[in-house]
């Protein structure tokens, strides 16, 4: 019998995603100029107020507050009738020194040896129904927020667009777990105030939203995936039927709670740590990234058409406690799951030092995944510029998404007989 399954994803300018970027320009910063910073920066916003809080370790000085503005006029408040802009909102910072006693588990004299941040189990999930090895609705839902957002900047097709927007999609699956078609998609955008009408204003961002906002999004889509959309699919464009107020005016924003979003959209399984405003040594991020690179490998390599890698830690500890293996039952060799999970052990060094090391997770490259997801992403290497709190300037060159290489898969293939 066939079945549905829903994902959603936020814009950059939704509340707890301003938060999450305001976090990760300030780690980016730390470690631009110190990159062995030790950084747990959270953030709160609410109407024409940024909250920072967190411990750091580190051997630079930043102005925190002129880091938290940019990274709010970058993602586009920057207009006072958002009742939150980045030239004129409060900034408070509450950061201090990280705790002695979680560093005494963390730093070791050979880097190999460091312990990991926390406690915790992370999860890595990959699967080949799209082209990134993402499920399908999360993706879906990130690209209709990427062309809105990018529409939004243009200021031609679509002017009255606010930063705040969600979406989601909902996919039909057939009995063998095969995306079948497109039931529904939602999509609150938040808008100008642009006439008396409420009535005009919705039937307007309607009609923009079907003949603008998604042929944009289809063209960018593979033929297998466009197949899915029909005239039947359920629209519910801004159901309650306006949305001028929004963003952290209309809700208050925190670091860290948009975490499916960040990852697989409800499918494969979640830990429960957040990324965004954590150095690589806090093992809810790195071993996060590091699961997922091993998931992606395997799939791939053609180990599974789907794979949940779980792999979990004590602080202080060194070795992970333990790995663990779902194929769902799609596993295309001749092994039980945990023997597989035996397998990935032996191809992959899971100790924090060495993931940090690999996927080269020392870099200021964080901001670009505190927006429309950290899996999935494009693996590039962009150049960077940042200033410290001493006005010196430093550009360097960055590579992104490191966990998302396809580096591994000839050793899968080897080590599976594939």
């Amino acid at each position: 019998m066939s079945y549905f399954f829903t994902s959603e994803s936020v814009s950059e300018g939704h509340p707890d995603k301003v938060s999450d970027q305001i976090s990760d320009a300030l780690l980016d910063h730390f470690l631009a100029f110190d990159p062995y910073s030790k950084v747990a920066c959270e953030t709160m916003v609410t109407t024409g107020q940024v909250f920072l809080a967190g411990e750091v370790k580190s051997n630079t000085y930043l102005d925190l507050q002129k880091i938290a503005r940019e990274a709010i006029n970058k993602i586009g408040y920057t207009k006072s009738e958002y009742m939150f802009d980045g030239n004129s909102c409060g900034v408070l910072s509450a950061i201090h020194e990280q705790s002695d006693d979680i560093n005494r588990g963390v730093e070791r004299g050979n880097p190999e040896d460091q312990g990991a941040g926390d406690q915790g189990m992370m999860f890595g999930y990959a699967t080949n129904e799209t082209e990134n090895y993402m499920p399908l609705a999360l993706d879906l839902s990130h690209k209709i927020l990427q062309v809105l957002a990018e529409l939004r900047r243009e200021e031609k097709d679509i002017p009255y667009l606010r930063p705040d927007a969600k979406a989601q999609v909902t996919i039909e699956y057939s009995e063998d777990h095969k995306p079948s078609r497109i039931e529904a998609i939602v999509l609150s955008t938040q808008h100008d105030d642009f006439d008396n009408s409420d009535e005009v204003m919705l039937a307007k961002i309607r009609e923009d939203v079907l003949t603008i906002v998604m042929p944009r999004v289809m063209a960018q889509l593979p033929e297998y995936i466009k197949v899915l959309f029909n005239d039947e699919i359920k629209y519910h464009i801004n159901p309650t039927g306006k949305f001028v107020i929004g963003g952290p005016h209309g809700d208050s924003g925190l670091t860290g709670r948009k975490i499916i979003v960040d990852t697989y959209g409800g499918k494969g399984a979640h830990g429960g740590g957040a990324f965004s405003g954590k150095d690589p040594s806090k093992v809810d991020r790195s071993a996060a990234y590091a699961s997922r690179h091993i998931a992606k490998n395997l799939v791939a390599a053609g180990v599974s058409e789907q794979i949940l890698v779980q792999v979990s830690y004590a602080i202080g500890v060194v070795e992970p406690m333990g790995v663990f293996v779902d194929t769902y039952g799609t596993s295309k060799v001749d092994l039980s799951d945990s023997q597989i999970a035996v397998k990935v052990q032996e191809l992959f060094d899971l100790r924090p030092g060495l993931i940090e090391k690999n996927l080269k997770l020392r870099q200021p490259m964080y901001s670009e995944s505190a927006a429309y997801g950290h899996m999935g992403r494009k693996n590039e290497t962009v150049s960077k510029t940042f200033v410290n709190g001493s006005g010196e300037s430093k550009t360097v060159d960055v590579e992104l998404f490191t966990w998302e290489k396809l580096d591994r898969v000839d050793d899968v293939k080897n080590a599976f007989s594939i």
